[in-house]
């Protein structure tokens, strides 16, 4: 049986320290306290961006194929120590242990990744003879290091997430701070003790656990170059307003619409939906949130999706047999229930769940909710699904489209038209068909429109941003 220790440290230039065991860090379905970690306070963070800035030489100079080295060690750490990530996300997480396990699989794929794009941080020859005035003048272009970096990750997903930051940035040679979720920092300090063991230069990295208050300096400090944040939409931007001339990557919160049109094969859109609605506990910002059905089948599917929804099986998450763990906490499950009520007041439909015990929140679906109502406009981050029917394809895009957020959207139809219509249409960062708006490979362009963010992750794409095009002309005809 894995088990966790009792007190873990914080990272500071790449090695563990144990300045305190301030944090009292919860099993989330017991809610009684699992262990403890290391709790960065100011001076500890000045020190670590000190050190990530004396670390920008040596990380930039480090040659690609040593860069790859340290992923391929990474990856390796990672599939000897699966086991005991996974525990560990069901315990701080309430992950159930096979979305745990699939977590601690895309843990693993992101670091490949980074590894194998180590070594193309490709550039450019570009002509630069387009006028007589430019004859004997030749250009090329490569992209550099950003330099230090500052990391927030979320607790939804404490591993991958966290991943999706510093896997880019070890590619390309930048050093970085991270602070993890409070809630949930294991995943992130499990990742600071494999980088630990390998050769990385002083002070490329720090993991550095802190208070909301505490943790000022990851956005305002000049010395860090960019910061990239996961999170809530309230929090993410008002990060950006602080965050001065450094580059701000944000990704942020969903509402996320499925459309089912009258072609689709219901069985399929049935599994899928009810997986992206309600896996760990509707806890993603790319979970299922809204469904607009066609009228044709809408009684159909309404009646299989509630069948389905009052089966799933809810209660310890380290139980293999668990679908529905808590939520992260008694204060977001009751804050989720009230606008579960609110809406049913209102005129909402409860077809399934709507009970909650501390922070085990029934997988709860509606129809006829109120397009007014928070449940309705705000982002859930739990589980429930609302149900709406369309008879017109532009109204249904439109119905996704009635939304301050913009991350992704899924289409079930088997109509070319209509997907190439709502792929220029809807406005969100990526339109997923035959599938739900919950399905990401790591591999993607990832990140939204709107209130859901700025930038893009997925390994590539985090190397673009924390990496800046630096030009080279030369003038041959002398």
């Amino acid at each position: 049986m894995t088990q966790l220790k009792d007190v873990y440290p914080l990272y500071l230039n790449n090695r563990a320290a144990q300045p305190n065991a301030t944090l009292a860090v919860t099993d989330k379905f017991t809610g009684e306290v699992a262990f403890h970690t290391a709790l960065a306070t100011p001076d500890v963070i000045d020190q670590a961006i000190a050190g990530a800035v004396e670390a920008a030489r040596p990380c930039a100079e480090m040659p690609a194929y040593a860069r790859q080295g340290v992923l391929d060690h990474c990856v390796t750490r990672f599939r000897e120590r699966f086991d005991e990530l996974a525990y560990a996300l069901c315990v701080e997480a309430g992950k159930p242990i096979a979305d745990a396990e699939g977590e601690v699989t895309r843990l693993i794929d992101t670091f490949r990744l980074a590894s194998e794009e180590a070594t193309r941080n490709y550039g450019e020859v570009q002509p630069l003879d387009i006028s007589p005035r430019a004859r004997g003048y030749m250009g090329m272009w490569k992209r550099v290091p950003i330099g230090p970096c500052s990391f927030i990750s979320p607790f939804n997903f404490p591993l991958n997430l966290a991943a999706h930051k510093i896997a880019p940035a070890i590619a390309v040679g930048c050093p970085f701070v991270m602070k993890p979720a409070s809630l949930t920092p294991l995943g992130a300090i499990i990742i600071g003790e494999v980088l630990a063991e390998t050769d990385l230069p002083p002070g490329a990295f720090s993991i550095l656990p802190a208070s909301r208050d505490g943790a000022d300096q990851f956005t305002t400090d000049e010395r860090l170059k960019l910061l990239s944040f996961t999170g809530s939409p309230g929090v993410g931007w008002d990060l950006k307003a602080r965050a001065g001339k450094k580059k701000v990557v944000l990704e942020l919160g969903g509402n996320a619409a499925v459309v089912v049109d009258a072609d689709a094969d219901l069985d399929h859109a049935l599994a899928r939906i009810v997986f992206g609605g309600y896996y760990q506990s509707g806890q993603s910002c790319i979970h299922v949130q809204r469904v607009i059905v066609h009228d044709s089948i809408y009684d159909r599917f309404r009646d299989m999706l509630a069948a389905k929804v009052q089966t799933l099986v809810a209660g310890d998450p380290k139980v293999r047999t668990t679908f529905i763990g808590p939520m992260i906490s008694t204060k977001e499950a009751a804050r989720l229930k009230d606008w579960i009520d609110q809406a049913v007041a209102g005129g909402a439909h409860l077809l399934a769940g709507g009970g909650c015990q501390g922070a085990m929140l029934e997988a709860t679906l509606l129809e006829d909710c109120d397009r007014a109502s928070t449940l309705y406009r705000e982002e859930a981050f739990g589980p429930v699904v609302i149900l709406s029917r369309f008879t017109d394809w532009d109204a249904a895009l439109d119905e996704v489209n009635d939304s301050r957020f913009g991350l992704q959207a899924g289409l079930f139809t088997r109509d070319l038209h209509k997907v190439l219509a709502a792929w220029d249409r809807l406005e969100v960062g990526g339109v997923v068909v035959n599938d739900v708006s919950s399905f990401r490979v790591d591999n993607m362009p990832y990140g939204g429109v709107k209130d859901s963010g700025l930038g893009r992750e997925g390994v590539r794409f985090a190397m673009e941003d924390m990496t800046e095009i630096r030009n080279l002309v030369i003038r041959r005809d002398i």
